[in-house]
């Protein structure tokens, strides 16, 4: 009899109680304590089994659990005689930041607060032993919602050590889910506000805390060390591509097909493997993310779960904002294609506007990329710095980016819709009237900074070729900034069969100081693709010049000419 599956239980617990689907990984615990780290983050996307793994650490190792064996029964840690004597046997705070996802620096400071306030009450027993001085009881009852930083900062090392003079025995400390916070900083603008005091909590709680055992913490993304871990020089660091822990969090191939067998779907087993696998840690390839897996368990239907399961606002701003590069390079992963990059695994959220490489960066600790390929350093000059061979991760991000893309334009869909439909067929008067109403109503949506598209309409335009590819690209090969001829191209449409035509487009800001009127700057387009031979890639494929048609798009702030 096939096993229920359970979708959004996150607690050991309750899952090995009610003998729910569950994928031994338990042989991570065995590997954490046995590497002797004293603090340990591991960054991992969402929705890889993080926090199931933090509440399996909790469950195995503390005293809360004592004599709870009967969780372990039948996983590989308990094949261990050694390890069965350390079951329950440790006092634990465990704490996640999942929820602190607030709109301003004091909201967030205070959740934060309420969540240690929160774990001070769990171990209110404490006030009534005589092993806590009379300061340690003041201190204790000092601790609210409303406490101030100092207090505050020190309120997880003091605890560690009421603990361990009550229990006589060192502390671990688990933290979930470190970084949503940060990520909300950045996104609502109190980024430096959230790091000064995540600093100084990070530092009494992990480095200078002399009643904590082990720690471990968890999250998306590593942020720089220079932001919050600057003075962690204890912290060991797992991210995607370390080969520790590599099968630990995500399902393996091997774990996959042997469930789909177990559910009777093993004849889906190469339709899944083109949905959700693709992900990369370390040196182990086809990883799959839990999410998706159990839904399709659970469900048996072949639809996007991981990728629409909690927002990607955060993504979705940094490529719509992006300049023309980033947004070229995301228009070939889009077409399938892979790009390259240098990689800084430490995030750096203060410099992601316009950083290719910082975004990259991003997308791939999320788990939107994966890596194909590197450079190795004995490989590439002195100095220079590696890059990678980027990809989507798989279809199921494809799917959720080609949505993204969908959406820039929800407000102008009608128009925009209609526009496709008179460039297929060539109507310029409606393509005109068209694209003149979709640019008036999505410009705003790509302003940035200082670069607003009223101004600099770069930003919409290319926006707006991501939105060709989406709605074309069974139709069309599509290319933009490719060499051709002797140029670059700005979009180039090659047709997949021979009833379409072949269309070349040319974006040209209006320069008011060498043209009179849009007209002119159309004709300055239409030239720049004759003289730059921009068809020639085309014609050097077998398509007749007459089958190639050209556009040049003249913009001056919220005006489109298309001649």
């Amino acid at each position: 009899m096939k096993k229920k599956v359970a979708i959004g239980i996150q607690n050991f617990e309750k899952l090995r109680e009610k003998d729910c689907f569950y994928i031994d990984k338990t042989s991570f615990i065995q590997a954490w304590w046995e590497s002797n780290d004293e603090v340990t983050l591991i960054t991992r996307p969402r929705r890889f089994g993080k926090t199931l793994n933090m509440s399996m650490l909790e469950a195995f190792f503390s005293l809360k659990y004592a004599n709870r064996g009967e969780l372990f029964e039948g996983l590989s840690i308990w094949e261990h005689e050694e390890y069965r004597k350390i079951q329950g046997t440790y006092p634990v705070l465990s704490l996640s930041f999942a929820n602190v996802k607030e709109k301003d620096y004091k909201s967030t400071r205070k959740k934060i607060c309420q969540i240690i306030e929160g774990l001070y009450s769990d171990h209110s027993y404490l006030l009534d032993s005589p092993l806590l001085q009379e300061g340690d009881k003041k201190f204790f009852k000092r601790v609210s919602v409303d406490m101030d930083d100092v207090d505050a900062t020190m309120a997880i090392h003091y605890l560690a050590k009421f603990l361990y003079l009550y229990c006589g025995k060192k502390v671990i400390i688990l933290l979930d889910e470190y970084d949503t916070p940060m990520q909300e900083a950045y996104v609502n603008g109190y980024w430096d506000e959230l790091v000064y005091f995540t600093r100084s909590l990070f530092n009494a709680t992990f480095k200078t805390n002399p009643w904590m055992e082990r720690g471990m913490m968890t999250g998306i993304t590593r942020v720089s060390r220079e932001s919050i871990f600057s003075d962690l020089n204890n912290l060991k660091v797992i991210t995607t591509t370390s080969k520790e822990y590599a099968a630990a969090f995500g399902f393996t191939e091997e774990e996959v097909f042997a469930g789909l067998d177990s559910f009777g779907m093993g004849d889906q087993k190469e339709d899944v493997k083109r949905w959700y696998d693709g992900f990369i840690f370390g040196t182990h390839r086809d990883i799959y993310n839990p999410w998706s897996i159990l839904n399709f368990l659970d469900t048996g239907e072949l639809t996007a779960y991981w990728s629409n399961s909690s927002s990607n606002s955060l993504v979705g701003t940094l490529i719509r904002e992006g300049g023309r590069r980033i947004k070229d390079q995301f228009a070939a992963l889009l077409r399938g294609e892979s790009i390259y990059s240098q990689i800084d695994e430490q995030i750096v959220y203060n410099r992601l506007d316009g950083s290719g490489r910082a975004i990259w960066s991003l997308l791939l600790a999320s788990g939107y990329l994966k890596v194909i390929s590197y450079e190795k350093y004995e490989d590439i000059p002195e100095g220079n710095i590696p890059k990678y061979e980027l990809a989507l991760t798989n279809l199921e991000v494809r799917l959720m980016f080609q949505s993204m893309v969908h959406s820039w334009f929800v407000d102008a869909e009608d128009d925009y819709n209609d526009f496709i439909r008179a460039l297929l067929v060539g109507d310029r008067k409606a393509m005109n009237v068209y694209m003149n109403q979709v640019a008036l109503r999505t410009f705003s949506y790509f302003d940035t900074g200082k670069n607003p598209s009223y101004e600099e309409p770069e930003r919409f335009y290319h926006g707006f070729v991501l939105g060709l590819i989406v709605e074309l690209q069974d139709r069309y090969v599509i290319t933009s900034n490719r060499e051709s001829g002797f140029g670059r191209y700005d979009v180039l449409l090659e047709p997949k069969n021979s009833e379409d035509d072949a269309i070349i487009l040319e974006f040209k800001v209006h320069d008011s100081e060498e043209e009179d009127s849009l007209k002119d700057t159309v004709q300055s387009a239409l030239r720049q693709i004759e003289e730059k031979q921009y068809a020639a890639q085309l014609i050097a494929r077998g398509i007749q010049k007459e089958r190639i048609r050209s556009y040049g798009f003249a913009f001056r702030g919220k005006k489109v000419l298309i001649g």
